[in-house]
């Protein structure tokens, strides 16, 4: 008599059982590539601004206009970020997702030397990330090519390295959803289904977005409830709609945490402080969703780091979580959020 197998999860090191994977944030960047998204300011003095390094007398600005500053398009040291990673660890992570896509610099052998030399358990992702980042060659590239290449890289690893990922994404989409988007979003879904590996999801800065997403993903064959929404602290601050959307039973993704800003580069929205956000986890729980929550910071800049003068890799578990214990989430709450729920999402799954 045979019994179930051990659910694992796949990291740039291998494969682990999911029950050692830890205290884990679901959405992060070690090794990123964001000069095409960089935007060149039209004022003189700001354009000046632009080309300064990333330091104490130019951190004030830059934390207003971080995605102006040439500088501080990316994150490109691994030693650096090693110990970053190592701060971390000390406030007792254990593992991180990270979800940079292929075409604004995703480094699987970068990522194996960050893990081997911290200790961290780095699951990496696959995919592509928005239109105006996709590489020519996207734009022949059919569905069912780049649906397996996805879960190429899940089961047998990236070309050339064997390097293998351990979730699809983080896959790119804006709104409207460009053509090109919506073709690589159905290969994610269709690669989710012939993996067993979860969707990580970009959705596009508007509240409709992530609803047909979802849409689109169960259209192409991919599994909603195995579909991780991130950004919904950017993208639906009503609780009404917010819990709405949860009914629909994806993975809700408050991956933000860190950032709270009035000056928002990308759209415009006032960011919602940390206080903001655990109050709307504190209402999904409320409201029976505490299984669909993660949290993580979505750090990809370089004044986010601590070096920097940022709250870096460990601001949840140092920062955030005292002040969930103080808004009243349980323990049992906090571990769902930190632990529990992301050992279930990113067990493969047959």
């Amino acid at each position: 008599m045979t019994g179930h197998p051990v659910p694992t999860i796949r990291t740039v090191l291998g494969d682990i059982p999911a029950g050692a994977l830890g205290i884990a944030l679901c959405h992060e960047h070690l090794l990123i590539d964001l000069k095409r998204i960089y935007q060149q300011p039209t004022d003189p003095a700001a354009r000046a601004m632009a080309e300064q390094p990333v330091s104490l007398e130019t951190l004030g600005w830059i934390r207003l206009n971080y995605a102006n500053n040439r500088d501080n398009m990316g994150l490109y040291d691994e030693a650096l970020v090693a110990e970053e990673l190592a701060l971390y660890r000390q406030a007792g992570g254990a593992a991180l997702v990270e979800v940079t896509p292929v075409d604004i610099g995703r480094d699987p052998a970068g990522l194996v030397r960050i893990a081997r030399a911290t200790g961290i358990h780095v699951v990496m992702g696959t995919g592509y990330y928005v239109h105006g980042t996709h590489p020519a060659a996207l734009n022949n590239r059919s569905v069912a090519s780049l649906a397996e290449e996805m879960a190429g890289d899940i089961a047998t690893g990236e070309a050339g390295t064997g390097i293998k990922a351990g979730i699809i994404g983080e896959i790119g989409c804006s709104w409207p959803l460009h053509p090109r988007e919506r073709k690589v979003l159905e290969a994610a879904a269709h690669a989710q289904a012939m993996s067993g590996a979860a969707l990580t999801i970009h959705p596009g800065r508007d509240p409709a977005a992530p609803a047909e997403i979802l849409d689109i993903v169960a259209a192409a064959g991919g599994r909603p409830e195995r579909t991780i929404m991130g950004h919904l602290d950017r993208t639906i601050l009503d609780f009404a709609r917010l819990k709405a959307f949860a009914e629909r039973g994806s993975y809700l993704e408050f991956d933000m945490f860190g950032l709270e800003s009035a000056y928002y580069p990308f759209a415009p929205i006032d960011m919602p402080n940390d206080g903001r956000r655990i109050d709307l986890i504190r209402k999904l729980i409320a409201a029976g969703h505490r299984d669909q929550i993660l949290i993580s910071h979505d750090i990809a800049f370089k004044h986010t780091l601590v070096k920097y003068g940022g709250s870096g890799y460990g601001h949840i578990l140092l920062n955030a979580v005292p002040k969930m214990r103080q808004k009243g989430m349980s323990e049992d709450d906090i571990r769902a959020v930190l632990v529990d729920n992301p050992r279930r999402a990113l067990a493969l799954q047959a």
